[in-house]
């Protein structure tokens, strides 16, 4: 199976961008049982994130990964606009969007993208879809998943 990651080129209408919190949650957890203190939980708030429904996954600059200290989990094939490459995958994010929370794997980014890619499987499991005539996020018709 071949993780789509999308190409933004003449893409820009109708754009949806939007605001998601991404943590470690291994971190959370280590805080919750108090074997690290809350301020050493790993976390960052990203404002530019773009909502692809042509991406699968949530997608992020290594960047971003490293600093959240996520951990690799494996890689997939991923199709980009120059082809099939590998892409790694990590475990262990915590998201946070529009009041709603879920943890993800994420893909890491090809060197040299610095965008955010919010993808299909994030939303569907958050009951998140885009809307795209007025630009935003909006719960799904057909779920009300929330976690």
């Amino acid at each position: 199976m071949a993780l789509v990651l999308p190409n933004l080129q003449e893409k820009q209408m109708g754009q949806v961008i939007t605001t998601i919190t991404v943590t470690n949650f291994i971190d959370l957890v280590m805080a919750e049982r108090r074997f690290i203190a809350a301020e050493e939980v790993r976390s960052v708030t990203l404002d530019s994130v773009v909502v692809h429904t042509g991406a699968t996954l949530l997608s992020l600059p290594d960047p971003i990964i490293s600093q959240l200290g996520l951990k690799q989990v494996g890689e997939r094939d991923v199709e980009t606009s120059a082809g099939i490459k590998k892409g790694r995958i990590f475990a262990g994010a915590q998201i946070i969007v529009e009041g709603r929370e879920g943890r993800f794997d994420c893909l890491e980014l090809p060197e040299g993208v610095s965008a955010v890619f919010l993808g299909v499987i994030p939303m569907e499991e958050l009951g998140l879809e885009p809307d795209f005539k007025n630009r935003r996020l909006r719960v799904s018709c057909s779920t009300s998943k929330l976690h």
